[in-house]
């Protein structure tokens, strides 16, 4: 088969962006103590955690593997036979939705786990980059809908990582943007297992790169704020500062505020906000079928009618230097 050179040259970018660039001589140390890892370690378990830790190495190293000695990978491959083994948990940020979003940490992780619970909110296509052989774990958790409990998804991760499996909590977004890790590693750091954390890209950033805005526009917004659009009971939290929230030099973005939008609107005008504050509402943010309303704070719940909310749904005040 004939290529186009230009699709050609554009193939070969995209896996030289992924594979770290010492990967030869990574490869060529690998081939070369082979034999000694098959007759030292047994097949299944422990062959494949010497590997995994190895391929760990590869891509935290991109010096290359020139100050690693063979003796000392072999000595390794001897303590691992007698090790049993030891799971553990990453939480990854699955960004908005857009798989070209991910990062190549996280996509590293999803590509290695032994299980991913993930959420309603990730993108499928995200999915099918495991390996086959992963288990993946649907554990919705969408507002206003029936979800799994917070207690139970601490529990299945325990479980997985007392077993001895890789476990990845796939979160839409990042973990640590109104995403309950600090629960979650709160339990996994009092159980004793290791548990690590790899950022995504927050809906917030996606939303203002997607419609050629800026969150810090040195004429109107010298802060950022991120605001829960619901509390854990579907309205909005009782303990949110409006006055606060409507200072008009910060860009400001509800996450999940669809349901909540007229009484985000009615705070906002009530504590002072103008009401012809430029605002933009979008649904599915950075995916194929993102929807997007510009408008004004208030024509807000017209806004979000226009766009619907069974869809994740973030409001944004402010977040460009022009009203469209």
């Amino acid at each position: 088969m004939v290529r186009p050179p230009i699709l050609g040259q554009a193939v070969r970018r995209r896996i030289e962006t992924l594979l770290p660039k010492a990967l030869a001589s990574w490869a060529d140390l690998a081939s070369r103590i082979r034999a000694h890892v098959g007759a030292t370690l047994q097949s299944g378990k422990q062959r494949r955690a010497f590997w995994e830790n190895f391929v760990d190495q590869v891509f935290a190293s991109p010096a290359g593997p020139e100050q690693i000695a063979e003796e000392g990978l072999a000595t390794y491959a001897s303590k691992v036979a007698l090790q049993p083994a030891r799971g553990s948990v990453t939480l990854v940020g699955a960004g908005p939705g857009g798989p070209e979003l991910l990062t190549l940490k996280a996509m590293r992780a999803v590509q290695s786990a032994d299980v991913i619970l993930f959420d309603d909110l990730v993108s499928p296509e995200l999915l099918e980059m495991a390996r086959r052989e992963a288990k993946h774990m649907l554990i919705g958790k969408r507002g206003g809908r029936e979800s799994c409990k917070q207690e139970d998804i601490n529990a299945m991760m325990l479980a997985y990582a007392r077993a001895g499996k890789r476990a990845v909590r796939l979160k839409a977004g990042d973990p640590s943007v109104f995403g309950r890790s600090g629960e979650e590693i709160e339990c996994l750091e009092r159980a004793g297992v290791p548990v690590s954390v790899i950022p995504g890209i927050t809906a917030a950033s996606a939303l203002a790169a997607g419609t050629n805005t800026s969150l810090t526009h040195p004429d109107c917004a010298q802060s950022v704020r991120f605001v829960a659009g619901h509390s854990r009971n579907g309205t909005l939290p009782e303990t949110l500062d409006w006055r606060a929230i409507a200072d008009l030099t910060a860009s400001t973005v509800f996450y999940m505020g669809g349901r909540t939008a007229t009484g985000i609107m009615t705070n906002l005008l009530a504590a002072g906000m103008p009401a012809e504050t430029p605002v933009v509402v979008a649904a599915n943010v950075s995916r194929k079928d993102e929807r997007r309303w510009f408008g004004a704070l208030g024509a807000l719940s017209q806004g979000v009618e226009e766009v619907g909310y069974n869809d994740p749904v973030e409001p944004a005040l402010k977040i460009s230097a022009t009203t469209r």
